[in-house]
């Protein structure tokens, strides 16, 4: 294992990512680089770019802290209902971008039963039926399968998050906020950032969802990169540009939670001395 264990992994790294990146630089550098300066020039770059920031941020901020919600309560049950809760959990992650994006129309679209349940109640159904299809209902939807994970991962955190320092503050008199606040927060917060960044970097990378749920009707960068390459695409330069810029994002901001990680371990290790 020591001499070979390694190779699975890094065979998966090169199949995966070295050799379509591969692929993509000479494409997007022919020419001098001319790509970029086709996909900067186009006016629709900026406000897609600002798009895919924003879902992904959004997107990532609402499933942490739901997220994070459930896996406090996940930590606090008996193993029996934990493993169940664990299970319902784990389904929004076996179903394909398509089936949720469907769901959601038939739940939040124009004629959905929540709509007509809120148009009953006095609200307008075309108000209500068309904020689905825009990026903060873009955004809700990702949000069905980002919180699952987010719960997930940081599960282990809260089960094995030790108390005693919590426990001591409390005997020296501080509140249980202000307990839960200077010896809780400062543990668990950066397993809790690079959860957000994790999910945030798939949000803005995500296509098979919005493709489903809104079509051509919103302009963010994996749906621009499609059009790029569907049937009525023909700059395979300024794909290959847009998918070296889109990787970029995500890699930046997924670079940003190994920040927050790395620090934890810095400090843990810190404190070990």
């Amino acid at each position: 294992m020591r001499r070979f264990g390694a190779w699975p992994a890094w065979a998966f790294m090169a199949l995966f990512f070295a050799v379509p990146l591969a692929a993509l630089l000479p494409e997007a550098f022919a020419e001098g680089g001319s790509a970029f300066g086709r996909l900067f020039g186009n006016p629709l770059f900026l406000g897609a770019l600002r798009n895919t920031l924003g879902l992904g941020l959004a997107a990532g901020a609402i499933s942490a802290l739901v997220g994070t919600c459930i896996a406090i309560e996940l930590a606090r049950q008996p193993e029996g209902r934990r493993q169940w809760m664990m299970t319902l959990l784990g389904l929004p992650l076996a179903f394909s971008g398509l089936v949720i994006a469907y769901g959601f129309i038939l739940a939040f679209g124009r004629a959905g039963f929540v709509t007509q349940l809120l148009a009953g109640l006095g609200g307008d159904p075309a108000a209500i039926g068309s904020w689905i299809y825009s990026v903060s209902g873009l955004g809700f939807a990702y949000a069905y399968y980002l919180i699952p994970r987010v719960a997930l991962s940081l599960y282990p955190v809260f089960a094995n998050l030790d108390l005693r320092p919590a426990q001591a503050a409390r005997t020296l008199g501080a509140s249980k906020a202000r307990a839960f606040w200077d010896t809780v927060v400062p543990e668990v917060m950066p397993s809790v950032l690079s959860n957000a960044c994790m999910v945030a970097a798939i949000a803005m990378g995500t296509y098979g969802t919005a493709l489903a749920l809104v079509g051509t009707q919103l302009n963010i960068l994996p749906l621009m990169l499609l059009a790029q390459v569907g049937d009525g695409g023909s700059d395979f330069a300024v794909a290959a540009a847009l998918s070296l810029v889109l990787m970029v994002v995500c890699v930046i901001v997924m670079g940003v939670g190994d920040v927050f990680t790395r620090r934890r371990e810095r400090g843990a290790v810190g404190a070990g001395h």
